[in-house]
């Protein structure tokens, strides 16, 4: 299990960067490539993606509590980019490829629901129905 994976790298972080005119084409151009060749040479299969669905606001508004001096220069306007990035590949499948099974669990709630939403949805994403186990 990880937070992110390259496949959230290439098409959210690096298609933002692009889009926003902040990475020159070439550069996108080579990236993309790069992560053409990594999918068809090594496994970077995924069992499954459980996308914490918040809104840009909510997101902001924890970026202020947590106060970590590298987040307080993140404006709004990106956590919104982001956000419609998330949803247009995987809500509406309209960016990328999905390949596997998408959980989207509503997360604009505080710690103790979050906690419920997690144990209402363990089975689920502790064992992906995808899972393929190599023992």
């Amino acid at each position: 299990m990880m937070e992110r994976s390259i496949h959230s790298a290439k098409h959210i972080f690096v298609e933002n960067l692009y889009r926003s005119g902040k990475m020159p084409e070439v550069d996108y151009a080579v990236l993309s490539e790069w992560f053409d060749w990594i999918q068809k040479n090594t496994d970077v299969s995924v069992d499954l993606i459980v996308y914490l669905q918040t809104s840009p606001k909510v997101c902001y508004e924890r970026l202020k509590i947590r106060c970590r001096e590298e987040e307080k220069v993140i404006p709004l306007e990106y956590l919104e980019a982001i956000h419609e990035l998330y949803e247009e590949w995987l809500i509406k499948r309209a960016l990328f490829e999905v390949s596997c099974p998408v959980l989207v669990i509503g997360a604009d709630h505080d710690m103790q629901k979050m906690i419920e939403k997690y144990e209402e949805n363990r089975d689920q994403i502790l064992n992906p129905p995808n899972r393929q186990d190599h023992l």
